[in-house]
């Protein structure tokens, strides 16, 4: 960003005070400086009240210190959040994911335009919630098995479900098609459906976030070149830092040379991360398993993932990471490196391919290859369920590393345990929990080509009936 005009909002009719809606003054000092070929937009010390705000190319937007933009609530302020805009892709996705428009901070198609704090989003007013996915198949796979059988809606009560969105808010920062993006040393609480949705962004840092909220916080879809690091991440109720590679765009796409260092993700309870209380009092994220607030990758996988690499991160009361495909897209050259896992709430290592295929007429099952897992610690996993890596019969994993790996869990299985089937489960929602608890107390290996293990180490806090490893149709 080159050095640019600054344009306090305060001097476009913005109060500040937490009473006033500030939406029209935020958005004029925007296109302000949008005529002047860009520029930086600073919200100064107070509270401000607002709908949607439109980013444009070239423009900083700055939450000083002590600046609060608060998500206004459509129940109680006069005014709504901007129309989801139509989408004619939204079949494979959930609504979230197909619309940016209706959040507090939107951008489509811009380029060079960072958010910067070191203030604060509060999203108060915006919903966690929205429809699920219409696409046309049975939906086997449109939720965890946990939950118990997806309702399947008719295509009224879909459209009715979908027209409650209107005029609500469920993220808190959305950007489509955007490019040459930095977003940095803010923090967010509450941030909706998504803290941050962003969907085809090519070129983007983010640094030094601080995110407590009820729901995803950072959502990277069919995003490339992008570097995250010294994030802050809380998410009890879903994932920390997710991957995705979604249809929502229309086209298949890739996500693809990604960096994610120095980050910590944790499932707290919601707003402790923040207060630096880091509260246990719940113990199930709606899923009905334990507290999420881990990274993924996955489970939107109608692209390719590739060149990604996870280093030098702290799991913290969290599930363990997940790498999964079951919509036709293919995973390959993945690093996960020097990693701390502490209090793991299912299984530290997931590794899935399956065979959901929420996608187009067409799609096929993917592939899952060259992922490298090295210098990895955890303990206080949770019994139930070993690292687990799961392809399919005709569909193997291909080409795992495991190396300098020390694994421990809590113990106690039993003989039972050790002699169970586990189902195949291909068109099955991912999760570690799908396939009930483990045959083995360390690793559970299925449809795998080229697995190595060095220096891995399984141990248990109190005796554990099961084996160490089991393979099943591995070489």
């Amino acid at each position: 960003m080159t050095a640019a005009r600054i344009f306090c909002v305060r001097d476009f009719g913005a109060i500040g005070d937490g009473l006033a809606l500030d939406t029209a003054a935020i958005n004029a000092a925007i296109e302000a400086a949008e005529r002047a070929g860009g520029g930086r937009v600073v919200l100064p010390a107070g509270r401000y009240l607002s709908f949607s705000i439109r980013l444009r190319s070239r423009i900083t937007l700055e939450l000083g210190e002590g600046a609060v933009l608060e998500a206004a609530d459509p129940a109680r302020h006069d005014g709504q959040y901007d129309a989801p805009e139509p989408n004619a892709h939204d079949a494979y996705q959930d609504f979230g994911h197909s619309h940016w428009h209706n959040s507090l901070i939107w951008g489509e198609g811009v380029h060079d335009v960072a958010l910067i704090g070191p203030g604060m989003i509060q999203g108060l007013g915006l919903t966690r919630e929205g429809p699920g996915a219409p696409w046309s198949r049975d939906h086997v796979g449109d939720r965890p098995l946990s939950m118990g059988p997806a309702e399947v809606l008719s295509a009224a009560a879909l459209t009715a479900e979908q027209a409650a969105m209107s005029g609500q808010g469920n993220k808190a920062v959305a950007l489509k098609n955007a490019r040459n993006v930095v977003i940095r040393d803010l923090t967010v609480l509450k941030g909706g459906h998504f803290a941050f949705l962003l969907t085809g962004v090519d070129g983007l840092l983010m640094d030094g976030l601080r995110i407590d909220t009820d729901r995803d916080g950072i959502d990277l879809d069919c995003v490339r070149d992008a570097r995250l690091s010294n994030l802050r991440v809380n998410t009890p109720n879903d994932d920390a830092i997710v991957l995705k590679t979604s249809f929502a765009l229309g086209e298949r796409r890739s996500t693809e040379r990604i960096r994610i260092t120095g980050c910590r993700v944790s499932g707290f309870d919601m707003g402790t991360m923040l207060d630096g209380t880091c509260g246990r009092t719940q113990d199930l994220s709606p899923d009905l398993d334990r507290v999420t607030g881990r990274i993924k990758l996955g489970t939107e996988s109608n692209g390719d993932f590739r060149d990604i690499e996870i280093a030098d991160c702290l799991f913290e009361r969290s599930r363990g990471v997940a790498i999964e495909t079951v919509d036709g897209g293919v995973i390959e050259d993945i690093i996960v490196r020097d990693i701390v896992m502490r209090e793991v709430t299912t299984a530290p290592i997931f590794l899935r391919l399956g065979d959901r295929r929420r996608g187009p007429e067409g799609t096929t099952v993917g592939a899952m290859r060259r992922i490298t897992i090295r210098n990895l610690v955890a303990t206080g996993i949770d019994p139930r369920y070993a690292a687990t890596l799961a392809g399919l019969p005709a569909h193997p994993i291909e080409d795992v590393g495991l190396s300098d790996i020390h694994l421990t869990y809590g113990g106690g299985g039993t003989a039972t345990d050790a002699g169970r089937t586990v189902p195949e489960l291909p068109h099955a929602y991912p999760e570690p929990s799908m396939f009930g608890v483990s045959p083995a107390h360390g690793l559970f290996a299925r449809h795998v080509r080229g697995l190595t293990l060095e220096n891995v180490v399984f141990a248990t806090e109190t005796p554990d009936a099961r084996p160490d490893i089991m393979l099943d149709d591995v070489d």
